[in-house]
C-alpha cells in the first residue's frame, strides 16, 4: 500500500538530510504536494498548517516536517466523516425490515460497474446477503457485466425484464426483492452518460425518487478513476453539484496513480472518500482510513 501511495520519497529527497527551515523550504515541499496530484487548495492549506505548527513548536530542521506532514494529512482528512452508511433503516410500519439502499453513480469508463462487485463482495464477506440492480440499461454491456460481477461476488442481480426498461422501475424491483427475501443492501447500478447532463441528472432524480417509495436512500457513492486527476473530478462535477453525493469511491488508485489526489478530491468537493480500489481483483477494495493513508503516503 505504501509503495502504492508513497510521496515519501519525494519528501526524502527534499528533507532527507536535516537542515534549517528557509523559505525555500516551504516552497520545495508546496513543490512536492503538487507534483503528488494534492492539488493547489490542499496543498495551500497544508503547508499553511505546517508553517503554524513550526512556529507553535518551535521546531528550527526539515527532518521533522515528515512526521509533520503525516499528522496534518490524517488532521485534514478526518474533517470528513469516511464511514459506510449500510445500517439498515427502521422497519415499515408492518414491521417488514428495509434493505439499505445504495445508488453508485458516476460517468462511463470510471470502473463503476467493477466497484459495485468489489462492493458487493465486501458486503457479503461481512455476512450480509446483497442484491444488485443492473438499472445501467441505457449501455448494452452493462447489465451483462454487473451480473458477471454479482455472481463472482455472491450477490443475487435484477435486472431489466425487457430491453431498454425504464431504470427507476428496475431499480424498484431490486428493492421489492430485496424486501422480499430479507436482503441487507441493495447497489444500484446507474446510467454514466445520456444524451446531455441534464438529462442524465434528471433520470438520477427519478431513480432516487421511485426507490424511496419502498425504502430510503443510504448512501449516494461517486466512482472516481484516481488516475486521471483533476480532470475526472471535472467529469464528476454534475454528480458533486446534483446527485446528492455522499462518498466517494477512488478506483485505480495503484502504482500509476498519485496518491495526493485523494486529499484533493476531498478538499475540492467537501465530500469524503469512503472506499478505495487498488487492484484488478475482486477483494481489492478496502475501506478508508485517514491514519493509515497518512501514514502509508509520507512513509
Amino acid at each position: 500500500m505504501a509503495n502504492h501511495w508513497s510521496v515519501g520519497a519525494r519528501l526524502r529527497a527534499v528533507f532527507g538530510v536535516s537542515e534549517p527551515i528557509t523559505e525555500q523550504t516551504w516552497e520545495d515541499l508546496e513543490d512536492t504536494l503538487l507534483l503528488s496530484d494534492f492539488g493547489v487548495d490542499a496543498s495551500e492549506r497544508l503547508v499553511s498548517r505546517l508553517r503554524e505548527e513550526v512556529a507553535r513548536v518551535n521546531v528550527s530542521s526539515t527532518k521533522e516536517l515528515t512526521g509533520m506532514l503525516r499528522d496534518a494529512i490524517a488532521e485534514l482528512l478526518a474533517d470528513n466523516d469516511a464511514t459506510l452508511r449500510l445500517a439498515r433503516p427502521e422497519s415499515r410500519a408492518d414491521g417488514v425490515p428495509l434493505p439499505a439502499v445504495v445508488l453508485v453513480v458516476g460517468v462511463n469508463g470510471v470502473g463503476k460497474t467493477t466497484t459495485i462487485g468489489k462492493l458487493s463482495r465486501f458486503i457479503v464477506r461481512a455476512g450480509k446477503r446483497v442484491v444488485i440492480a443492473a438499472a445501467d440499461t441505457f449501455r448494452a454491456a452493462a447489465v451483462e457485466q454487473v451480473s458477471t460481477w454479482g455472481a463472482r461476488a455472491g450477490a443475487e442481480v435484477v435486472g431489466p425484464q425487457k430491453p431498454q426498461q425504464d431504470p427507476a422501475s428496475v431499480a424498484y424491483q431490486a428493492v421489492e426483492r430485496a424486501i422480499e427475501v430479507g436482503a441487507d443492501v441493495v447497489l444500484v447500478d446507474t446510467a454514466g452518460r445520456l444524451h446531455t447532463k441534464t438529462g442524465l441528472m434528471d433520470e438520477l432524480t427519478k431513480v432516487r425518487r421511485v426507490v424511496e417509495k419502498l425504502a430510503p436512500v443510504a448512501e449516494v457513492l461517486l466512482v472516481v478513476d484516481a488516475t486521471t486527476g483533476q480532470n475526472g473530478l471535472s467529469q464528476a462535477d454534475a454528480f458533486v453539484q446534483h446527485a446528492g453525493v455522499t462518498g466517494i469511491v477512488l478506483t485505480k488508485l495503484d502504482g500509476s496513480a498519485k496518491g495526493g489526489f485523494v486529499v484533493g478530491v476531498e478538499q475540492l468537493t467537501g465530500i469524503p472518500v469512503k472506499l478505495i480500489g487498488h487492484g484488478e481483483g475482486i477483494d481489492d477494495l478496502a475501506a478508508f482510513n485517514p491514519n493509515t493513508f497518512a501514514a502509508a503516503l509520507v512513509s
